[in-house]
């Protein structure tokens, strides 16, 4: 029995999903939440860039990190980088909260890094000659 090939180009094919980057599903699995960084309180350390690189991104204008992709990283890798900020400024919220978060975000005023803010208090303590706290 022959088959002819043309008839592969004649059967219509599936249609082609377009993926909006707004998806919660990381390897076939749904994941519960979205991975927000409250960029004012943010320092800049990178750690959580270094760690789960393919989700977060360091900006370059103000050098605080940024969730650039909700499925860039495992969600275990995405933890270990929340558990590594040392300001805890990197949330899990659920995805119906994200539009009003970035919102947000675009009109809160952020301060060049180094400057004190309400989440960053003034440092109290005075430097020592040389370098070294007081203890």
């Amino acid at each position: 029995m022959t088959v002819d090939p043309s008839l592969a180009f004649a059967a219509p094919s599936a249609p082609r999903v377009v993926p909006s980057g707004c998806e919660p599903v990381l390897a076939g699995a749904l994941r519960q939440k979205a991975v927000w960084v409250d960029e004012a309180v943010c320092i800049g350390c990178r750690y959580c860039a270094h760690v789960a690189s393919n989700t977060f991104l360091v900006e370059p204008d103000w050098g605080r990190s940024r969730a650039l992709r909700q499925d860039g990283d495992s969600t275990e890798t995405i933890q270990e980088a929340i558990d590594t900020c040392p300001v805890d400024c990197i949330h899990w919220v659920s995805y119906e909260e994200l539009p009003a978060l970035e919102e947000q975000s675009r009109t809160q005023e952020l301060l060049p890094l180094g400057l004190p803010t309400p989440a960053r208090p003034r440092r109290t303590l005075p430097r020592q000659p040389g370098g070294h706290e007081a203890r």
